[in-house]
C-alpha cells in the first residue's frame, strides 16, 4: 500500500517570500505562513493558537510568489512535507521541515474593488505549459470565517 503525504494550509505570511534563482535560472520561493485555530477551554475563555510553518515554492510558483504575494497575504497551500538534514560547522546534525507547496490560491480580497478584469491568480506545479492557471473572482467560503464553536460537532 501507498503512503500518504498530503498538506493542506491556509493561513498568512509572516513575511515576504524570499526568492532566488538557482543554475538554470529555476526560481525557489520560501517564506514561513501562520495558521491559527481558535476555540474555547472548559472555563468557555476563547484560546488561540498560531502553528508557524516553513513553505517552499519552486519554478512557476515561487515566480508567482515573488509576483503577488507580501507579507500578511492569505493563502491556500497544498503540498507535502520534506524534512532535511544536513550538518552545521561545528558537526552538529541539524533538521529543518518544510512544506513543498504543490498548488497555491491566493484568498486575498482584492485591492481596487472597482476592477474586476485582473483575476486573482492559482496556481498548480502541474498545471499548464505556460506555469499559471487563474481563477476568477475567489472569495473565502464564509463557513472559513466563523468560530470553531460554530460547528454542529
Amino acid at each position: 500500500m501507498r503512503g500518504v503525504n498530503k498538506v493542506i494550509l491556509i493561513g498568512n505570511l509572516g513575511r515576504d517570500p524570499d526568492v532566488q534563482f538557482l543554475e538554470g535560472n529555476i526560481a525557489v520561493a520560501k517564506f514561513s505562513l501562520a495558521t491559527t485555530e481558535t476555540f474555547k477551554d472548559r472555563a468557555g475563555k476563547l484560546i488561540s493558537q498560531t502553528e508557524w510553518h516553513t513553505v517552499v515554492l519552486w519554478r512557476g510558483l515561487a515566480e508567482l510568489a515573488q509576483k503577488y504575494l507580501h507579507k500578511g497575504s492569505l493563502v491556500y497551500i497544498e503540498g507535502r512535507l520534506r524534512t532535511r538534514s544536513w550538518e552545521d560547522k561545528e558537526g552538529n546534525k541539524k533538521f529543518a521541515t518544510e512544506v513543498v507547496g504543490d498548488n497555491l490560491v491566493m484568498l486575498d480580497k482584492r485591492m481596487d474593488l472597482n476592477s474586476t478584469d485582473h483575476p486573482i491568480p492559482h496556481h498548480s506545479s502541474t498545471g499548464s505549459s505556460t506555469g499559471e492557471n487563474f481563477a476568477g473572482n475567489m472569495e473565502i467560503p464564509p463557513s472559513l470565517n466563523e468560530p470553531a464553536d460554530d460547528l454542529p460537532f
